[in-house]
């Protein structure tokens, strides 16, 4: 199934970091202190958002498929397609981009 955000939004498929914690000589595993994941991949873009009185950038000027990006930690609308957990998010939960 395709999938094409509307507006200033984006389609993130979130990138899950796996990591061992060890305190002492307890080995923590990263199911135990999961939180949830602030990056992704950029998968599917929404339409600029043209406003007479804004000045800034288009979203198709600062990000494009295949980015990764930081969101804010509770942003965005977990859903999941075939089986696989993505994320909307808004153009305003995009806190950075990684280069």
């Amino acid at each position: 199934m395709q999938l094409k955000p509307v507006d200033e939004r984006v389609l993130v498929k979130p990138v899950e970091e796996e990591e061992e914690r060890k305190v002492g000589s307890i080995i923590i595993p990263d199911t135990a202190s999961k939180e949830r994941p602030q990056m992704g991949e950029v998968i599917a873009i929404g339409d600029d958002v043209v406003r007479e009185n804004e000045k800034r950038k288009k979203l198709s000027e600062l990000i494009k498929v295949g980015d990764k990006i930081v969101y804010a930690k509770y942003g965005g609308t977990e859903i999941k397609i075939d089986d696989e957990d993505y994320l909307i998010v808004s153009r305003n939960d995009i806190l950075a981009i990684q280069k």
